[in-house]
Parts: C-alpha cells; structure tokens; sequence
C-alpha cells in the first residue's frame, strides 16, 4: 500500500509537468515550483553535509583555524547590500573569479585544445583504426580553413572549405539528434512509468 501511494503521487506530479503540453496551468506550477523547492532543499543539505561539515566544521574540531578564511569571505560577500559597505564585497568576488579563472583556464586548455590535438596526432594507416585517424585529420583541418577568411575560398582551398561546411554540418546534426533522443528518451522512461503505474492501480484494484 504504501509504494502504490508513493508510485500514485509520483505519478500525479508526473501528469501535472505534462499538462503544460496543454497550456500552463496551477496544476503544472505546483509541480514547478515544489521541484524547485524540494531541489533547492536537498542540494542545501548535500552541500552543509559534503562541504560546509567536511570542510570547516571537521577541520575546526581537528584545531585546524584555517578554514575560518573562506568562512570570513564568504561573510564579506553579503556587504554587498549594504550601500556604504557595498565595496568590500568587491574583495571577496575578486578572489573567487581570480581562483575560478585559475583552475577552468587550464582545465579549458586541456579539454578544448591538448586533446584535440592529441586526437589528429594519432599514427595513420590502412587499418581501420588508422583510416579513421585519418578521417578525423581531414576533418579538423578542412573544418578550420571554412574558418580562414583571408584567403579566397577558391581551387583546392574551396575545396577544402566545402568539405568542412559539410564536417560542420554533419557535427551539429548529430549534436542536435543526439539532444533530441535524450529528451525522447527521458518522455519515454515517463511513459512506461506511468504504464507501470496503471498497472499497478488496476492491479491492486482487481486483487
């Protein structure tokens, strides 16, 4: 009794997201705003528990005062409401961006541009996977000259640019399917829930 309860109001939220198919509805801002809600309240509680407990509580106990730095600005960060106090809010968002900046720039580097060049680097030849190294160089390279545009894309070079139009093509196609069936995908998993649930109801109405 107690899953088919859980596995009903589950089900009832469920119809209450898709009634927006329709036109927007209290039924669906209810369901919005207690997902925003019960979201918001849970990810507090992952972050008092995982970050704010391990990180300053646990330390703190240890004799460790370090932690008590973030602590102090992330305090200063709420000046910011204050009009005469408003700047020294300034410091502390300093900090963040500067140590932000520092860890995404290198990481950005090594995912946007190191491996991809590793990736037209690898050893070509008339095996399968050499063809595909293969593939992937002419693909990086033709798709870079539609991008050069200070040379006529003309001859050979036009050539090559048509090429990349069509990598360009090709690449952004299978981003936007791949997208859509993600999205399918999450409607279909809906639906044989709700299938399920029916089921159920039905089920344990004839039991």
């Amino acid at each position: 009794m107690g899953d088919a309860l859980l596995t009903t109001i589950a089900a009832g939220l469920t119809l209450c997201v898709l009634s927006f198919l329709y036109r927007e509805n209290p039924f669906y801002r209810f369901a919005e705003h207690l997902a925003v809600g019960v979201s918001a309240g849970y990810w507090v509680v992952i972050l008092y528990n995982q970050s704010f407990t391990a990180k300053v509580v646990e330390p703190l106990r240890q004799g460790d005062a370090l932690p008590l730095l973030p602590c102090l600005l992330g305090l200063l960060l709420f000046t910011r409401f204050s009009p005469r106090a408003g700047w020294i809010s300034r410091i502390p968002m300093a900090y963040i961006l500067g140590v932000g900046s520092g860890a995404a720039v290198p990481l950005m580097l090594q995912t946007l541009v190191v491996q991809q060049f590793h990736a037209t680097m690898r050893p070509i030849s008339f095996t399968a996977d050499g063809l595909t190294n293969l593939l992937i160089l002419i693909g990086v390279v033709c798709g870079i000259a539609y991008f050069f545009f200070s040379t006529r894309h003309s001859g050979a070079f036009g050539v090559a640019t048509k090429v990349g139009i069509w990598i360009l093509m090709i690449g952004f196609g299978a981003t936007f399917g791949f997208t859509v069936m993600g999205r399918v995908s999450l409607l279909l998993g809906r639906v044989n829930f709700l299938i399920d649930w029916v089921r159920l109801i039905f089920g344990a109405g004839g039991a």
